[in-house]
């Protein structure tokens, strides 16, 4: 039965170096285990209308994080993540989210921003509020998304092996789009002795069921499909390690 699978596998990866497609599956999406029910049309979904913009929010697994659909493309395609101000750097709409009370990161995707919230008791009515406001005067302005380098799906390189180029596709076709839905994103950065190492970000970060999302939806798939996997790790660039350090001590500061 593996051999089966990983035949397929390959001739996925063969077709796609040569067609360049892609082919999200949500058919498969209940393979993850780590969303709940299908969401109802419009459920969890608000309609705005900011000036000339007609702007959707959405509610995602974090409740700390929630999902700002302009109706018009944000990045077309890739993600990027800010998880602190000083990461804004390449984008004004970014550092004019920042500037809102409360925010405390933002990440865009392909047509969407994802928002998330300092802490829980924090109300979302100003934040939502603020945040309307800024991404309707962005659009309106003309101004560049960002100046700065976009993470892309596609992540196969030509030095991959078969396994990691394996592990990408899955993340690629069937997991990503998935995650992206939710608010957030899956990068991958590594794989070593059995060990599949993934960034979660965006909605994903600091979210309740990351870790449920990790284990018994990314995990479980990427096993069944590749027996080489024997784990799956959540790890986190340097800099972000630092900007939570700082954020942390700057929050215990202001409680005193």
């Amino acid at each position: 039965m593996s051999a089966h699978i990983r035949w397929g596998l390959q001739r996925l990866l063969m077709a796609r170096n040569k067609a360049l497609f892609r082919l999200p599956d949500r058919s498969q999406t209940s393979v993850l285990g780590f969303r709940g029910p299908p969401r109802q049309a419009g459920a969890g979904t608000t309609y705005f209308s900011a000036r000339n913009l007609s702007i959707q929010t959405q509610d995602t697994p974090n409740p700390r994080s929630l999902k700002f659909l302009p109706g018009k493309p944000v990045l077309g395609s890739g993600t990027l993540d800010f998880p602190s101000p000083s990461s804004a750097g390449s984008s004004s709409l970014a550092r004019d989210l920042f500037e809102i009370e409360g925010v405390k990161s933002v990440f865009f995707g392909p047509d969407f921003i994802t928002v998330t919230k300092t802490d829980e008791e924090v109300e979302w009515t100003d934040i939502k509020r603020h945040v309307l406001d800024a991404i309707s005067k962005f659009f309106e302005s003309g101004d560049p998304i960002t100046t700065g380098a976009v993470h892309h799906e596609s992540s196969l390189s030509e030095d991959d092996d078969d396994i990691v180029a394996m592990i990408k596709e899955l993340l690629d076709t069937r997991i990503r789009p998935t995650v992206q839905e939710d608010g957030g994103d899956v990068i991958f950065k590594g794989f070593e002795n059995g060990t599949v190492k993934l960034k979660l970000v965006g909605s994903c970060t600091g979210c309740p069921s990351s870790t449920v999302t990790l284990k018994n939806g990314i995990q479980n798939m990427l096993q069944f499909y590749i027996p080489e996997v024997d784990n799956v790790e959540q790890v986190e660039d340097k800099v972000d390690e630092i900007n939570a350090k700082v954020f942390a001590e700057v929050e215990r500061k202001l409680q005193k």
